[in-house]
């Protein structure tokens, strides 16, 4: 059989994988977390998608736990803190904190992981820093800055869970608002006087305003901690 006419490919022509490193173990982890949350990220699935074993992984990273700290805090790059030099400290902090929940919020997936992982890179540690050194400037210092900065990470990390299941789940304030108006008043007295404030609170135009209150209602309890 005559094959002179056959064209030859070689392998050395083919695209060469890129070198396995952290970095891009971490770029792909993040974009399965965007894709499947985080329930369906493993490192199965980060090896497949690197054609690579997931025992190559291990070189980089000591778990899944680990990775997702990078994972995190690559992410927390995003995270635009004011300048301290401007404005006063309880405005900076307002805006940090405000910046850290929008981030978690518009990155599918990674609230999740801010609500179950262990922050330890230098993104989550320069804001941490950051956090403490405005609870400084406001006169908090010792444990109740050291509690209070997690404290204030912590809500802002569940409003941004809380926001973003909603938005995958489809859950709107037109079904909220249903079912408070379905609510029985003699059953539910306190829940149908105030339903109107339950759904003002859930409206995309008051997020902001409600996260700025429950800030306030928090650092109102730290700087009692002071006196």
């Amino acid at each position: 059989m005559d094959n002179s006419n056959r064209t030859i490919i070689s392998r050395r022509s083919r695209p060469a994988k890129e070198p396995l490193s952290r970095e891009i173990i971490v770029k792909t982890a993040l974009e399965l977390l965007k894709q499947d949350g985080a329930d369906g990220l493993s490192m199965r699935r980060i090896a497949k998608a690197l054609d690579t074993g997931a025992s190559s992984l291990y070189v980089y990273v000591t778990n899944l736990q680990e990775l997702n700290a990078y994972v995190l805090d690559y992410s927390l790059a995003q995270v635009q803190l004011p300048d301290p030099s401007e404005g006063n400290w309880s405005d900076n902090l307002f805006e940090a904190l405000y910046a850290y929940l929008k981030v978690l919020h518009e990155t599918p997936g990674i609230a999740a992981l801010a609500m179950s992982t262990m922050p330890h890179g230098p993104h989550s540690l320069a804001l941490t820093e950051y956090v403490l050194a405005r609870l400084h400037e406001g006169g908090i210092r010792s444990a109740a800055a050291a509690w209070g900065a997690d404290m204030l990470l912590l809500y802002a990390s569940s409003v941004a869970y809380e926001q973003a299941s909603r938005d995958q789940q489809g859950t709107t304030i037109a079904s909220l608002t249903a079912a408070y108006q379905s609510l029985d008043a003699k059953q539910y007295p306190m829940l149908t006087a105030m339903r109107e404030e339950f759904q003002a609170g859930g409206q995309p135009d008051n997020g902001e305003v409600r996260f700025r209150w429950g800030l306030d209602v928090i650092m109102q309890g730290l700087l009692k901690q002071t006196t």
